[in-house]
Formats: structure tokens, sequence, C-alpha cells
């Protein structure tokens, strides 16, 4: 009886974990909160040293969605709804051009495999962010 009953709270458990995978799967990358909870926490991690408040490195600050269209010396940061014409996408994934600007960031390790994706979708969703203030 015991097996049964700790075979039933394993698959519970499994059932659980994967209906949290579908919950974030069916996130809308469209909506202002997935900017809000998902692309900002990675922005705030590894680009707002540098590219926030008053820090404008190469011209690029990423506070409000019209920073990021009009983008830094070097052009837009992203296309909206084409993240393969996103230099942001390119640089995070060090797939940029081998001079200026160089891949982001620049000192430690490269984003996350899953950091870059949740990057891509927003763009590819719009790049939608919360009104600025």
């Amino acid at each position: 009886m015991r097996a049964l009953a700790a075979g039933l709270t394993f698959a519970a458990l499994i059932a659980l974990s994967l209906n949290t995978v579908k919950v974030q799967a069916g996130e809308d990358a469209s909506k202002p909160e997935f900017y809000t909870t998902r692309v900002k926490p990675i922005f705030d991690a590894n680009c707002a040293r540098c590219h926030s408040g008053m820090n404008h490195r190469g011209g690029l600050n990423i506070d409000t969605r019209e920073n990021l269209l009009k983008g830094g010396h070097d052009g837009p940061a992203i296309v909206p709804g084409d993240p393969a014409k996103s230099m942001l996408v390119a640089l995070i994934r060090h797939e940029g051009p081998k001079d200026d600007p160089k891949p982001m960031p620049p000192k430690g390790d490269k984003l996350s495999d899953a950091d870059i994706k949740t990057v891509e979708d927003w763009i590819k969703a719009g790049a939608i962010m919360p009104d600025a203030k």
C-alpha cells in the first residue's frame, strides 16, 4: 500500500511539474507583463549597469521601448517582430560584428540559451514594454 501511495505522490509531483512548464510555455510574450517578469530581470542582471539610468554606453539606453528602437551609435537595438534582424540578439548570442559593438555582456559569461530565447520571444512578439513613466 505504501508503494502505491508513494507512486501516486511521485506521479502527482510529475503532473504538477508538467503543469508548471505548460504555464510558462503558455505565457504571452506580447503582454507588458512578460517584459516585466521575464525580460527586465535579464536586462537588470546583465545590461542595466552600462545601458540604463544615466549610463548610455555606446549611446544605448534600454529603459524604454523608444530608446531600444532608436538604439545607440550603431543603430537600432531591436526590430520588433524580427529577432534575426535585431542587433541586440546578435550581440547577446555573441554573433555580432567582430570589432564594434562587442558581444554582450562584454565581461563574464554569455547569457544562457534560455535567457536568449526569452529575449528573442519577446522581440518576436513585438517587444512590448509597459508605458514609460
